[in-house]
Protein backbone atom coordinates (compact mmCIF):
# COMPACT_ATOMS: atom_id res chain seq x y z
CA UNK A 1 0.00 0.00 0.00
CA UNK A 2 1.75 3.26 -0.91
CA UNK A 3 1.82 7.17 1.56
CA UNK A 4 -0.88 7.77 0.07
CA UNK A 5 -3.82 5.13 -0.29
CA UNK A 6 -2.58 4.75 3.48
CA UNK A 7 -3.50 8.12 4.17
CA UNK A 8 -6.79 8.17 2.37
CA UNK A 9 -7.80 4.75 4.20
CA UNK A 10 -6.76 6.56 7.63
CA UNK A 11 -8.70 9.14 6.62
CA UNK A 12 -11.76 7.21 5.84
CA UNK A 13 -11.44 5.64 9.44
CA UNK A 14 -11.18 8.51 11.64
CA UNK A 15 -14.65 9.72 9.84
CA UNK A 16 -15.79 6.00 10.44
CA UNK A 17 -14.91 6.65 13.93
CA UNK A 18 -16.28 10.24 14.48
CA UNK A 19 -19.56 8.50 12.48
CA UNK A 20 -19.86 11.37 9.65
CA UNK A 21 -20.52 10.52 6.21
CA UNK A 22 -18.14 8.93 3.67
CA UNK A 23 -16.49 7.38 6.73
CA UNK A 24 -15.41 3.89 6.38
CA UNK A 25 -14.03 1.08 8.59
CA UNK A 26 -9.98 0.74 7.75
CA UNK A 27 -9.53 -2.59 6.37
CA UNK A 28 -5.82 -3.60 6.25
CA UNK A 29 -6.30 -7.42 5.88
CA UNK A 30 -3.64 -8.98 3.21
CA UNK A 31 -1.97 -5.57 2.83
CA UNK A 32 1.73 -4.40 2.69
CA UNK A 33 2.27 -2.38 5.68
CA UNK A 34 5.87 -2.78 5.88
CA UNK A 35 7.43 0.14 7.67
CA UNK A 36 4.29 2.43 8.07
CA UNK A 37 4.28 4.97 10.49
CA UNK A 38 1.23 4.36 12.62
CA UNK A 39 2.22 5.77 15.85
CA UNK A 40 -0.44 7.61 17.74
CA UNK A 41 -3.08 6.88 15.16
CA UNK A 42 -6.50 5.84 16.57
CA UNK A 43 -6.97 2.28 14.94
CA UNK A 44 -9.85 1.14 16.89
CA UNK A 45 -11.56 -1.64 15.27
CA UNK A 46 -9.58 -1.83 12.00
CA UNK A 47 -8.65 -4.97 10.71
CA UNK A 48 -5.57 -6.39 9.91
CA UNK A 49 -5.87 -10.01 9.07
CA UNK A 50 -2.68 -11.52 7.51
CA UNK A 51 -0.80 -7.69 7.14
CA UNK A 52 2.45 -7.68 7.11
CA UNK A 53 2.94 -5.59 9.59
CA UNK A 54 6.99 -5.73 9.61
CA UNK A 55 8.68 -2.97 10.79
CA UNK A 56 5.53 -0.86 11.21
CA UNK A 57 5.54 1.89 14.27
CA UNK A 58 2.33 1.29 16.68
CA UNK A 59 4.01 3.42 19.54
CA UNK A 60 0.83 4.93 21.58
CA UNK A 61 -1.77 3.67 19.04
CA UNK A 62 -5.19 3.04 19.45
CA UNK A 63 -6.20 -0.44 18.66
CA UNK A 64 -8.72 -1.23 21.01
CA UNK A 65 -11.05 -3.89 19.17
CA UNK A 66 -8.26 -3.82 16.12
CA UNK A 67 -8.95 -7.56 14.17
CA UNK A 68 -5.62 -9.01 13.50
CA UNK A 69 -7.09 -12.88 13.51
CA UNK A 70 -10.19 -14.03 10.98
Amino acid sequence: MCPGELQEVLEKHARWLAGEEGGERADFAGQKLMGARLAGVRLMGARFYRADLKGCNFRKADLRGANFVE
